[in-house]
């Protein structure tokens, strides 16, 4: 009896990002997975996964020097499958202000990543979400799930319009800590998340399989 073999996954190592946690969780799932910044290796393998910690300026000078950002538009320019984490998802909308200071992101998605309105701010800990119904990513996944969520800032509005009825939309999902944020994002090859499912014991395990049983 065959198995399929284990699909091959590059986490993107730019300096940003929890690389070992994200590395051990999709391992877990049955990824073969390698910590690497070398453009070849991200752009063959099966799966990119972007992690980012930190600041939105500073994830975006890091990703430019990695040339991160090429890899990311090569790969999706061909329907090569990118998933984002934390910043790392962050980073592929239009703009991030923090401080005041406006930073130009990846511009896959058009949106403001901009600060929390929260009594309690970093949101810090476990939070359910409202997925996005018919999501992949969360199939499988109890309603009351929980996952772990590290973050002063996020996208309070989806800005992104298809026109075209043979195309389809984007599947947003959405949390809440003080206001509505947006917690996932399942478009075409890029999917993203604003919590950090490797720090999200079993549903964040669930999560990653799903991902990677889309690869």
């Amino acid at each position: 009896m065959s198995t399929a073999p284990a699909k091959k996954v590059v986490v993107f190592d730019y300096g940003f990002g929890n690389v070992r946690s994200a590395e051990r969780a999709l391992a877990h799932v049955g990824a073969e997975v390698e910590i690497t910044g070398d453009y070849d290796k991200a752009m063959n393998a099966d799966g990119l996964l972007v992690p980012g910690v930190g600041a939105f300026a500073a994830c975006m000078k890091g990703l430019r020097e990695a040339r991160g950002d090429w890899v990311i538009g090569r790969r999706l320019a061909g329907g090569r499958p990118v998933m984002g984490i934390c910043v790392g998802m962050q980073i592929l909308f239009s703009r991030g202000i923090e401080h005041g200071v406006e930073t130009e992101g990846m511009d896959e998605w058009p949106g403001t990543v901009g600060p929390l309105k929260a009594d309690v701010v970093p949101h810090m800990g476990w939070n359910t979400v409202q997925a996005a119904e018919g999501s992949r990513l969360f199939a499988g996944l109890p309603a009351d799930a929980r996952y772990y969520f590290v973050h002063s800032y996020a996208v309070r509005d989806w800005e992104l319009e298809v026109g075209n009825p043979n195309m389809r939309a984007p599947q947003v999902t959405w949390a809440t800590h003080g206001e509505p944020f947006v917690a996932a994002v399942e478009n075409g090859p890029l999917w993203a998340t604003q919590f950090h499912p490797e720090k999200s014991g079993d549903a964040g395990a669930q999560l990653l399989s799903n991902w990677t049983q889309t690869l």
